[in-house]
């Protein structure tokens, strides 16, 4: 199939791309930089031009509460003009088939976990990220607009758990929880430090897949589309507290310190697990362990900042 992916230079677009399923289909995966998404000329233009077979729309403007809090402008603004150029687009072109990548902060702060994908626009949403929500879920419902109103055109949505990996971000501007716990017990090891600080009591609850097996479904996806649910939930089928993940972090590093935490900081929502149901009826797992995880992500992250510092 020719394949249209956006988010190219991304986390998940370039694990995407460099998945082994990629070599058998036409790719065309272009960068920010040479496809500006929220031009809307540029977009249609882009999209009319290369007729793909599907679209995958992996693109967007992502990072962690730090970054969410600071400018909610643009997490809205920003994903809300892709998506809906992305999926506008795509309709203009008569492509048959999108894939819209979604996100578990679509969910209402109050839902009750796991997470069931029938629960979205059900309640009011975490104030830390709701700008990236509220885009998030105008595309999704875009996407479910357009497969319902016009015939020969299915576009449906995945709802990824939180992700890390390889590719990921690691400066803690922007970082999200996984590589900024590896970036913070990193550096606590090479300087010698005793402690490293958690915000908040570290019991709030997080399930983190690796962005490995998240290439893996979306293509299994692309390959089965027809099987595929209009909304679907991507994640591991467990959770683990945020203690959890820090001292999972110490052992990959090889850090034998004492956490501290500030309770005084936010932690956003106190669970959020994705129900597995339709994934496990669509008949795909997830394959990588936390510790296999998060052990090819500090490689990862060892061989970017060595490459950095040449």
């Amino acid at each position: 199939m020719k394949v249209f992916l956006t988010g190219g230079s991304g986390m998940v677009g370039r694990n995407v791309i460099e998945a082994a399923r990629a070599a058998q289909h036409d790719m065309i995966a272009p960068g920010s930089r040479d496809l500006d998404l929220t031009d809307r000329a540029a977009t249609f233009a882009a999209i009319a031009e290369i007729q793909p077979d599907i679209v995958i729309h992996a693109a967007g403007r992502v990072g962690g509460i730090q970054a969410n809090i600071a400018n909610p402008v643009g997490f809205l603004v920003d994903n809300l003009d892709m998506g809906m150029n992305v999926v506008l687009a795509a309709r203009a072109a008569n492509v048959p088939r999108v894939l819209n990548l979604g996100s578990s902060c679509m969910y209402p702060h109050a839902a009750p976990n796991p997470l069931k994908e029938e629960l979205v626009l059900t309640g009011a949403l975490e104030p830390t990220n709701e700008g990236y929500a509220l885009a998030k879920v105008a595309t999704s419902r875009l996407c479910d607009y357009v497969s319902r109103s016009e015939q020969g055109l299915s576009y449906k949505t995945l709802i990824p758990c939180n992700l890390y990996g390889l590719h990921d971000k690691f400066d803690p501007n922007v970082s999200h929880l996984v590589p900024a716990i590896i970036r913070k017990v990193h550096e606590a090891k090479q300087n010698g430090d005793g402690t490293v600080e958690i915000w908040g009591d570290g019991l709030a609850r997080r399930e983190f897949m690796f962005s490995g097996d998240l290439a893996d479904v979306i293509w299994e996806c692309v390959e089965r589309f027809d099987d595929v649910p209009s909304l679907m939930n991507v994640g591991i089928g467990r959770d683990y507290t945020i203690n959890e993940y820090y001292q999972a972090a110490a052992e990959v590093i090889g850090w034998s310190g004492e956490f501290v935490h500030d309770v005084t900081k936010p932690v956003g929502m106190k669970q959020k697990l994705v129900s597995n149901e339709r994934l496990t009826s669509f008949g795909w797992t997830p394959e990588t362990s936390l510790k296999d995880g998060l052990a090819k992500t500090y490689e990862h992250f060892l061989a970017v900042t060595k490459q950095q510092r040449v």
